[in-house]
């Protein structure tokens, strides 16, 4: 793996376990109520993007499936943490359990809206590429990542508050985290631009050294 590859490898996990810890804090812009995470996670459709486009649907796909394994790694030793018995003089082990606790239903609600989402942009970007014939990568970046977001925002809210609030707060929540979604997807536009530029100058160097 080259480096630049190895680099975007690295800052996609990041970006996904940073994101799922974040989740915890809500917060509020104006009159949308969002997980904090609503600024990391994004990110990630920006990598599997910049790979796609560089390396190839595999290369994105084999992110995708490292990030997911990762993710479990993280749960585990978040359990861990726990559930091993706090020594006498530390008072915070509620605070631990509150932040960092893990909950059933909410686990499986971010994986499942995680694999959904990552392996549709994998497919929905190298779709628009084979339609448009290789040009226009903003069509293709912004495409193939506003229906991810769509579908994992539905997928993780149905699945973690179907029942425990009502339909209508749950469309609310839905289209406030999504309306954020798709304003940073348009803005992350000329990064993509600029990562696959780098990234591209990487492989081709090494391309020269073979």
């Amino acid at each position: 793996m080259d480096r630049k590859l190895m680099f975007l490898a690295v800052l996609f996990v990041a970006c996904l376990l940073v994101a799922n810890i974040m989740a915890g804090k809500i917060i509020q812009l104006g009159g949308l109520v969002l997980p904090a995470a609503v600024f990391a996670y994004p990110v990630t459709f920006l990598v599997t993007d910049v790979v796609s486009e560089v390396w190839g649907k595999e290369k994105a796909g084999e992110l995708v499936w490292l990030g997911f394994f990762m993710n479990l790694v993280m749960v585990a030793f978040l359990y861990l943490g726990q559930v091993l018995p706090p020594a006498a003089h530390w008072e915070h082990q509620a605070a631990y359990e509150a932040i960092l606790g893990t909950v059933p239903r909410m686990v499986a609600a971010s994986m499942t809206a995680y694999l959904v989402s990552q392996m549709h942009d994998v497919w929905a970007f190298h779709f628009w590429r084979r339609l448009t014939k290789g040009r226009h990568l903003w069509l293709r970046n912004n495409l193939s990542t506003f229906g991810s977001q769509l579908l994992d925002t539905a997928i993780f809210i149905t699945l973690a508050f179907w029942g425990t609030v009502p339909g209508e707060a749950l469309l609310r929540m839905c289209f406030s985290q999504y309306l954020v979604k798709l304003l940073i997807a348009v803005a992350d536009t000329p990064f993509c631009y600029l990562g696959v530029r780098w990234a591209r100058k990487e492989a081709a160097a090494a391309d020269g050294q073979v």
